[in-house]
């Protein structure tokens, strides 16, 4: 099955951004190559960006704290498993600690330093990040690879209880989801919301079917309709038979 996740407010769509970020640059981190490494710092500019236009620290600390009272109020239900719960609410406290203890704006000892600040003005030139531009970038680019990444492990892991806190949250936002299964007559779907409140639909497909999903939705009608996969550039077709697909409902 292939899953498409589809944030419905502002705030979701925020953490799933970051996430796709901090999952991306951990792989280009672990790995070797200057170019591997070059990507990895693209990364974490991206990181800085997205996150230092939102309060993010404040927002997953008042959500961590409520998803700890609600978790807590379960302690004692024989429908829970008490070891996962305690598990969580472990994960919920020392990950709130861990956010406590980041002082300042998010980022700023990277913004603090004149030399990844250069290159992050750089890069955003195509191109720009050649070595007769930034010499002293092209130098770091031609040591080990253990060296680089000491430097890169410096400037990444301060930035790490963030998506600690993100995880948490998106991990327990998913683990509420309910999902239906749906047939798109003709390629389209339609279903009125009641003015139910949902932050995160999920629409799961085969991954032999040809069709990919867009979706819009509000607080009262999610729309649903199915297109043609093309890389050529032509635009989307509807597909024009029906489509079985399960669609999860996820709110924290």
């Amino acid at each position: 099955m292939i899953s498409y996740e589809f944030p419905i407010n502002e705030r979701i769509r925020t953490l799933l951004r970051l996430e796709h970020l901090y999952n991306r640059t951990i792989q280009y981190v672990g790995r070797d190559s200057a170019t591997d490494h070059h990507a990895a710092l693209l990364g974490i500019f991206e990181i800085m960006e997205v996150a230092g236009r939102a309060d993010m620290k404040s927002d997953l600390l008042q959500e961590l704290e409520r998803q700890r009272q609600a978790l807590s109020a379960l302690r004692n239900n024989p429908q829970i498993s008490e070891d996962a719960l305690e598990r969580v609410l472990i994960d919920i406290e020392e990950t709130h600690c861990k956010m406590l203890n980041m002082t300042g704006k998010f980022g700023q000892a990277l913004r603090e330093n004149e030399w990844l600040m250069a290159i992050k003005q750089r890069v955003t030139i195509p191109g720009g990040a050649c070595a007769f531009d930034l010499p002293s970038y092209h130098y770091w680019q031609q040591q080990t690879a253990e060296y680089r990444r000491v430097d890169i492990d410096g400037w990444f892991n301060p930035l790490l209880p963030i998506k600690h806190g993100l995880d948490i949250v998106l991990r327990l936002l998913r683990d509420s989801m309910r999902e239906n299964n749906y047939t798109a007559k003709n390629g389209n779907f339609q279903q009125m919301s009641g003015g139910k409140t949902v932050q995160l639909l999920r629409v799961s497909l085969p991954t032999h079917l040809a069709a990919v999903p867009e979706l819009s939705a509000n607080r009262y009608a999610i729309n649903i309709r199915f297109v043609v996969p093309s890389t050529s550039g032509e635009r989307a077709k509807v597909v024009d038979t029906d489509v079985d697909f399960g669609l999860g409902y996820c709110n924290l």
